[in-house]
């Protein structure tokens, strides 16, 4: 018996490294395996199990606004239906939110610790903002804001009624592409247009000087913040997880 055991567990630790090894292939063709943040990457796995072409797939992108500062795009992808937009979050715990309010409540140690955060609904519609300021092009292309979020979070009042937006857990991301795509094929002004903005937001990644100036900016307004209740306690971060999440405006 101990022997079947063994045999059967270098088998599973076999078999784990070979799909993570064959996962890992597939998410650079989008992206390195270093970029952003885990969830982002997981986000980019599904779209490239889906039957997502990866040359459609942008991750971390720098696109500049009016003002010359920097909003930073978790994930964008080309499609025939459209561009969807995909905003990550990580966290744990209940949420409580509408697309109205201008921060979202997280709750954990069933009510004890309570965390506000900008409503990613609005922080998604102000990246789709920016995108279409870049693409004078594309006037009707069609814009798809998703909302994923990772980690052990549960929504408990969650309401959104804006248009071509989706909340929703990283299970429900290949579904929500497969709806989008059973949309109308949009009506392009010049594809092109949107490849090269994707292509040179990409690019944008990768100058330290773009990056930190969108950092210094994101912390800017990150100062109106409501104040959170938090007891600081290593109790509490072991067993409800991590909060913070890179600032994205």
């Amino acid at each position: 018996m101990p022997v079947i055991f063994l045999i059967c567990l270098i088998f599973g630790i076999a078999y784990f490294i070979y799909v993570k090894q064959k996962e890992r292939k597939l998410i650079e063709q989008v992206t390195p395996i270093t970029r952003g943040e885990w969830s982002e990457r997981r986000v980019i796995l599904n779209l490239l199990k889906a039957g997502i072409n990866p040359k459609a797939i942008f991750h971390d992108l720098y696109i500049q606004k009016p003002n010359g500062e920097y909003t930073q795009v978790d994930v964008a992808v080309a499609t025939k239906a459209g561009i969807v937009v995909f905003e990550v979050k990580d966290y744990s715990g209940w949420i409580f939110g509408n697309e109205h309010q201008r921060y979202w409540t997280q709750l954990l140690a069933y009510g004890k610790e309570k965390h506000r955060f900008y409503n990613p609904v609005m922080q998604n519609a102000g990246h789709i903002q920016a995108i279409r300021r870049c693409l004078p092009q594309n006037p009707d292309i069609p814009i798809y804001s998703v909302i994923v979020f990772f980690g052990n979070s549960e929504f408990k009042n969650i309401t959104c009624n804006s248009d071509n937006t989706f909340i929703i857990y990283p299970h429900s991301i290949r579904q929500v592409v497969s709806d989008i795509l059973t949309q109308p094929d949009a009506n392009f002004g010049n594809k092109y247009e949107i490849m090269n903005l994707f292509t040179k937001a990409v690019q944008n990644g990768n100058d330290p000087m773009i990056v930190a100036s969108q950092i210094s900016s994101a912390a800017y307004y990150d100062r109106y913040k409501p104040q959170s209740t938090y007891k600081s306690s290593f109790i509490s971060l072991l067993h409800f997880g991590r909060f913070s999440h890179r600032r994205k405006f």
